[in-house]
């Protein structure tokens, strides 16, 4: 008995399976409550907070939430494509070998690597309409007066996109490059030999291959973008007049700048059903190519 008591368990016989399951079920409980608590506990009590149908007449019932809604598509819609198509072309030029670009990729990656809060301050600085940078060199070069850049509510939000797009610009030139550096350079040399144009490599060759992932980045983009607060936040504040808001910072301003915390979580919820489908098409997506 004593012998039999000591001897080794052999993998694969019944009580080292249900040791190895017991194992893995105490190794993995710190973590689904650390997901309770962090995912799961937040996500409920924002439901519950976002309930209340007086929140959403509300926000229905003020302008500037619908003008928060159109800038919201106007951003993702303009802010997204542009980037992208922007990381499209910009890989093709990153792709070459050449040293100097090498050292023109390093410094392009900035913006990106920088922390949000200094960089957008210091746009936000460039662009002030009374001592900033940009209308101290117009003055200075031109003997002209700048716009008023951060003042009026058209510039304004143009800027914002601006801003957006030179952040996370460099990371999706970045995603796309590696797209670019997987496909077998023997389809580029086979091209060279028929005499194909740029033109016609790029749209045989490298647009076929790069196209699944320019969708999935494009989804990607859009979803991030939608809770995109340090652009508009940091930059504007939502001005002038609360006319440059979207929906992540007219939720903080509801929350937060009036103190209403239902109204704010609720100008978040409905901003799912742009998120929502997004989601189920990129997971479907997913899986596809699973």
């Amino acid at each position: 008995m004593a012998s039999s008591a000591l001897a080794p368990r052999i993998p694969g016989a019944p009580g080292h399976v249900h040791s190895d399951a017991a194992w893995g079920v105490i190794l993995v409980i710190p973590y689904i409550v650390v997901f309770i608590f962090v995912v799961v506990y937040p996500i409920l009590y924002g439901l519950v907070l976002g309930s209340n149908p007086d929140s959403y007449r509300k926000i229905f019932n003020d302008p500037i939430y619908f003008r928060s809604a159109w800038n919201t598509l106007v951003f993702l819609i303009v802010a997204v494509n542009l980037k992208l198509l922007l990381a499209l072309f910009l890989s093709g030029f990153f792709y070459n070998t050449e040293a100097w670009i090498r050292w023109v990729g390093i410094l392009f990656l900035l913006p990106w690597a920088a922390p949000g809060l200094p960089a957008i301050f210091s746009i936000r600085w460039m662009f002030n309409s009374e001592w900033g940078m940009i209308n101290n060199l117009l003055f200075r070069l031109f003997g002209i007066d700048g716009p008023l850049w951060l003042v009026k509510p058209d510039l304004a939000f143009l800027l914002v996109i601006l801003t957006h797009i030179w952040k996370f610009l460099p990371f999706w030139t970045l995603i796309l490059l590696a797209g670019r550096m997987a496909i077998p350079k023997d389809h580029y040399e086979a091209a060279s030999v028929d005499g194909a144009t740029r033109f016609q490599v790029f749209r045989f060759i490298t647009f076929p291959a790069l196209k699944n992932l320019y969708i999935t980045s494009t989804l990607l983009s859009t979803i991030w973008s939608v809770g995109d607060f340090n652009s508009v936040y940091l930059l504007t504040g939502g001005g002038p007049t609360d006319s440059t808001h979207v929906f992540s910072t007219l939720g903080i301003r509801y929350a937060f700048n009036i103190g209403d915390i239902r109204t704010g979580v609720a100008t978040v919820i409905t901003s799912l059903p742009l998120v929502v489908p997004i989601v189920f098409v990129l997971i479907r997506r997913l899986r596809r190519r699973e």
